[in-house]
């Protein structure tokens, strides 16, 4: 059964095969939805053109969504090829590298701004975009971290920065409600992505979350596809505003425990 049929879906923060953005359009082209695609940087490009080509999907542009002028082309650009869509992926996150080691308190003004901007700021920009194209409603969510609620060694400002972005989707999700736009988060475990290359020791991180979380294992892209499929979805027609977890259970937990038995 292909709960996305008919439905056009945009997604925005696509680096190569083993970002979120591509584990969802995959499942989302497996549910029947029609898939366009943009990145961030020219460079992706050719890693990009072939995995859209490989599910039929022949909408790629670059984005730079902390340009107005470049966001409002790439949805001028979609109006003329979708007419309307259905459903809208955030991404996308991007914080200076050597804010991504060392100490919060050490971030820069700069920095600061460049995170919230990017990892932040472009979801309200991208959902004010799409909004005129979803006449009938739709489906708008993003990818956030638990290092949004807690502290997460060198996720620093990045932390901040998501959450900025779970505060966004609630706005969001009241003011587009009316519209019957939902405006949801996926907070994701950790995932071996180009951008989580950028977190000092996140090898360690991967490491220490498979050990605790209740189902001693991390998760996959394929299975924050597999949300988002049900976010695009009519089976989730009642839900706005919301985090969803998808991360093995670990934000469960007040004490992590240790692999070994407590003695």
């Amino acid at each position: 059964m292909k709960l996305l049929e008919g439905k056009k879906a945009l997604i925005f923060g696509i680096a190569n095969k083993r970002s979120i953005a591509w584990g969802i359009g995959e499942n989302l082209h497996a549910h029947g939805a029609e898939v366009g695609f943009s990145y961030g940087i020219p460079q992706l490009e050719r890693r990009v053109m072939p995995l859209a080509e490989s599910i039929g999907a022949d909408f790629v542009e670059k984005c730079d969504v902390s340009s107005d002028e470049e966001v409002a082309e790439v949805f001028a650009k979609a109006k003329e090829r979708f007419g309307e869509i259905d459903i809208l992926v955030h991404s996308i996150g991007y914080a200076l590298r050597e804010d991504l080691a060392g100490r919060f308190v050490d971030t820069s003004r700069e920095g600061f701004r460049i995170a919230m901007d990017i990892s932040a700021y472009s979801l309200v920009s991208l959902a004010k975009a799409a909004a005129p194209l979803m006449p009938n409603g739709g489906s708008i969510m993003s990818m956030t971290y638990y290092g949004s609620e807690k502290v997460v060694p060198h996720y620093n400002v990045m932390g901040v920065a998501k959450a900025a972005l779970e505060a966004s989707t609630r706005y969001l999700a009241a003011d587009l409600g009316p519209q019957n736009i939902r405006v949801n988060a996926i907070s994701a475990g950790p995932i071996k992505t180009l951008a989580a290359a950028g977190i000092a020791g996140f090898r360690k991180m991967l490491h220490y979350s498979e050990e605790r979380a209740p189902l001693r294992r991390n998760v996959d892209a394929d299975e924050v596809g597999r949300t988002a499929v049900w976010l695009s979805s009519d089976l989730s027609s009642g839900v706005t505003g919301e985090v969803i977890y998808v991360d093995a259970g670990f934000n469960i937990l007040g004490m992590p425990e240790p692999p070994e038995a407590w003695e």
